[in-house]
Formats: C-alpha cells, sequence, structure tokens
C-alpha cells in the first residue's frame, strides 16, 4: 500500500493543480497586499517536515522570516501571544489534531491571516482556518504518509509562486505530474544492500534539501525500524562526527543550488573517515551513489527527490523482513494536545 500510494503522488498532484487555480490567485494577491510581522507554521510529523520546505522557499524568496510554532504555548500554556499582522500556515493531512486545529483557531479569532494545507477539507482545520486549501490526495491507507507529503510541499510551493507572483515557479509546478512519474522510476537498489542490514544511519541535507532528510530519517524509523536522525550538513562537525566510525551509513541528499558544493565535498570526506557514504546526487555528479531526479527549477528538486526515496524506502522494509503498511505502534491519525 504505502509503495502503490507514493506512486500515485505523479496523478494526485495533476489533480491538485487543476483545481483552486483561482483560490490559489486570490491568496496569492492577499498576502501580497498585506503587511506580515510575524509568519508561523503548525504542523507535526511528516507535516512538519513540509513546514520546514515551505518556510525555506518563503524566507529565500519573499524575505519573510518564519518559525515553526511550539504548539503548547497555546495548548497548554495558554501564553498570550501577539496574534495580529501574522501570517499563520498549518499542514496536516487529517486536520484533525487537536494541537494543530487549536492554535489556528486562537490565531485566527485574533486577527491572523490562517491558512490549512490540509487533506480532509471537512475536517475542523478546514473549518477552523480562513484559508483552507485542499491536499486533494485522496484517502491514504498506508500509516506511513507518502503522497500526502508529496501533495503538502506542492500546495506550499503553490502558495509561494501566487504570493511571489513568479511565472517560472509556476510553469515548474506545472511540469511536475511527469517528473514524478519519472522519479518514481527511479533505481535506488543500491542503498538496499548497505542498509538490509544496518542498525542506524544518519541522513545529511541542507538548506532546501534540509526537510527531506527529516522525512527520510522519520520514514526509516516507521517502516524499517531503523535508528536514523536527520543532520544538516553545516551541523554534523558539531557533535554528530564523533559517532562516525568505519561502515558507518550516511544517506547524503546533494539536491541542485548552493549547498550542493558543500555537501559534495562533505561526502567526500566522510568517505575518508570509513563512513559507508549514499551519496544521493543528480545525474551530472560523477561520484554518486544514487541519482536523483531533477524538476524543472532547482526549489522542486526536493519534491521529486523524496518520490525516489519511498520507494526504496518500500523496498527496504520488505527486505528488512517488514511491513511498511503496518509499522508497530503507529496509528494514521494521531491526535495529542
Amino acid at each position: 500500500m504505502m509503495l502503490k500510494e507514493a506512486l500515485s503522488a505523479s496523478e494526485c498532484v495533476a489533480l491538485q493543480l487543476a483545481h483552486d487555480v483561482e483560490r490559489y490567485a486570490e491568496l496569492g494577491r492577499k498576502l501580497r497586499s498585506t503587511s506580515f510581522t510575524t509568519a508561523l507554521t503548525v504542523a507535526r510529523g511528516s507535516s512538519d517536515h513540509a513546514s520546514n520546505y515551505i518556510a525555506y522557499l518563503i524566507m529565500a524568496r519573499l524575505g519573510r522570516i518564519v518559525a515553526s510554532l511550539p504548539m503548547s504555548l497555546v495548548t497548554l500554556h495558554k501564553s498570550p501571544l501577539m496574534t495580529r499582522d501574522t501570517l499563520t500556515i498549518a499542514v496536516s493531512q487529517s486536520g484533525q489534531s487537536p494541537d494543530v486545529v487549536e492554535p489556528i483557531r486562537y490565531f485566527r479569532d485574533g486577527g491572523a491571516t490562517t491558512v490549512a494545507l490540509v487533506n480532509d477539507i471537512d475536517s475542523p482545520l478546514a473549518q477552523a482556518a480562513e484559508w483552507a486549501m485542499p491536499l486533494r490526495a485522496g484517502k491514504e491507507q498506508s500509516v506511513a504518509a507518502t503522497k500526502s507529503f508529496i501533495t503538502s510541499l506542492v500546495a506550499g510551493a503553490r502558495l509561494v509562486a501566487q504570493w511571489q507572483n513568479d511565472p517560472e515557479l509556476q510553469d515548474g509546478l506545472a511540469a511536475l505530474p511527469e517528473a514524478l512519474h519519472t522519479a518514481g522510476q527511479s533505481d535506488w537498489s543500491a542503498a538496499l544492500d548497505v542498509l538490509a542490514p544496518a542498525r542506524n544511519i544518519m541522513v545529511v541535507g541542507r538548506g532546501i534539501s534540509f526537510p527531506i532528510a527529516l522525512e527520510s530519517a522519520l520514514k526509516f524509523k516507521e517502516t524499517s525500524a531503523l535508528q536514523a536522525e536527520a543532520f544538516s550538513g553545516a551541523e554534523i562537525k558539531h557533535g554528530p562526527m564523533a559517532l562516525i566510525e568505519e561502515g558507518y551509513p550516511l544517506l547524503i541528499f546533494a539536491t541542485r543550488g548552493p549547498t550542493q558544493a558543500g555537501l559534495l565535498a562533505l561526502a567526500d570526506e566522510m568517505r575518508g573517515r570509513g563512513a559507508r557514504v549514499l551519496l544521493a546526487a543528480p545525474a551530472d555528479v560523477a561520484r554518486r551513489d544514487l541519482t536523483l531526479p531533477v524538476a524543472a527549477t532547482p526549489d522542486l528538486d526536493p519534491i521529486v527527490a523524496i518520490q525516489a526515496f519511498y520507494v526504496m524506502a518500500a523496498q527496504l522494509s520488505a527486505a528488512r523482513g517488514l511491513d511498511p503498511d503496518r509499522p508497530r505502534h503507529l496509528s494514521k491519525v494521531t491526535k495529542t494536545n
């Protein structure tokens, strides 16, 4: 089910892009005409990783500082947060968790602009937000989110493209369904021999690729019971380096852009220290171990990169004798306060 749903992402994205066109344009006009002193994201789990990607795009392209809201400030501490002139973006598959719904309701009541990128458009979260934008991923059966994560990334990129009014990013989004279909055929079987017997792994990215490092580490834990931690390539020498020993596995996402050169250099250095590096990089990087698919523009590369990863993750779970559709101790909807 996980693999089937991951491979359906291209169809889900095509469906999303075909709908709500004027609604996104209207939201873009609203955002361009509003002065925000604060921008926040509200999410948990995979949705929080999608929020990291959205925040990066907003900061890099629009110059607005974006922070992730610790939801307990609202749900438990009842802190008197300033809400006016604030943009608050929630991301959720189910739209059910109280600790996502309550902050959006709180900020909307306080005069903030609230946006929910949510798969269940009839959910409490969708009802709480001023702007509810459906992911259109369809019902997701697998506990491990795949197509809803990818459609969350796309919805966030659509928001940014309309806010910035950027034709290049909009054109790149239009080309994503085909790029995702191609990405789903990526051959990452070289990773299986390394990871099937592994007990732990570091997943490394930086900048726009760090959110998919976070997501990949979570999926390793969920579907393969593999102890995985995600680190920025800029942080790995600040302590995590002490864990590196002969044969220690590292998966490095070296997507295109200004952070790529440093990640390629890091891969070389880690190999020199004895680590078993799986360097995921585009086809023009000769020393890659895994080929990263690319999108029409580098800012969309993480969307097709995670598609290639999901296929491998489903295969890895089976290779480790596990069922990716039934991760132990987990359920599809998590409700926390």
